[in-house]
């Protein structure tokens, strides 16, 4: 199962119609997600309960704060031996 996130708007409109155009039944609605805010406001994952966090054009164009709240809610919400990948 994947939870798609994004802080734009737009971004998630996107996300959505690529979604339902190709039909992915384990391709769950994206959520508004800010990195700059706690893991809390999340889409309510839990502590210790994901297995993967996927980051993406994200840090090299973010404030330092984003990249700083990316690896502490990482932290919390990874699961141990979970995985943080970042790309681009």
């Amino acid at each position: 199962r994947w939870q798609p996130s994004d802080i734009d708007p737009q971004a998630l409109r996107s996300i959505t119609a690529y979604a339902e155009a190709m039909r992915v039944p384990n391709v769950l609605p994206p959520i508004l997600l800010d990195v700059r805010q706690g893991w809390e406001t999340w889409g309510g994952a839990q502590p210790a309960t994901l297995d993967l966090l996927v980051s993406i054009n994200m840090m090299h164009i973010a404030e330092l704060r984003c990249t700083e709240g990316l690896f502490k809610g990482a932290g919390v919400l990874l699961k141990p031996g979970g995985v943080l990948f970042t790309y681009g």
